[in-house]
């Protein structure tokens, strides 16, 4: 179950891989100015994430439009995750939770898929600008997408 609504959301600083290298992404960076919509999904080159990333960067105006910062997790490693967004052209900011500590914090590790290991479990959460969680949702399996639309209504509300 990942953490509920009303919580703190935990705060991170996870390394993404840019075309200036290795960069910080901190979530509290937000907190004041923008809400922040936190997607955390398994891994990269797979094709449920790869059609949810891609689907979320066409619409990133929206999330924008709305006041919010979008942040995709995984626990691949930010030199994967940067091919990966190269390759299929996406525009979100992905940061990498390789040791799986931010996955933890919010209660969202997917225990052994695909018999490959532990992964953050698709998840979608909206962290209001004061740094609370406003919207929380685990999907029943990684094959299934967030509702996207109760996402966008918890920016609005």
């Amino acid at each position: 179950m990942p953490l509920a609504v009303g919580s703190k959301a935990p705060d991170f600083t996870l390394k993404s891989k840019t075309a200036d290298g290795l960069v910080d992404i901190k979530l509290s960076d937000n907190f004041g100015q923008k809400q922040t919509v936190l997607l955390f999904f398994p891994l990269a080159f797979t094709s449920v994430c790869t059609d949810e990333m891609c689907d979320i960067t066409s619409g990133l105006s929206a999330y924008a439009d709305l006041g919010a910062d979008v942040i995709a997790v995984s626990v691949d490693s930010p030199f994967a995750q940067e091919a990966w967004a190269k390759q299929h052209k996406i525009g979100i900011k992905i940061a990498s939770d390789l040791n799986k500590e931010t996955t933890k914090a919010y209660d969202v590790v997917f225990p052994g898929l695909a018999g490959i290991g532990d992964t953050a479990a698709r998840a979608a959460f909206v962290i209001g600008k004061d740094g609370v969680i406003k919207y929380a949702e685990q999907t029943p399996t990684p094959k299934d997408l967030p509702n996207f639309a109760a996402v966008k209504a918890a920016l609005v509300g």
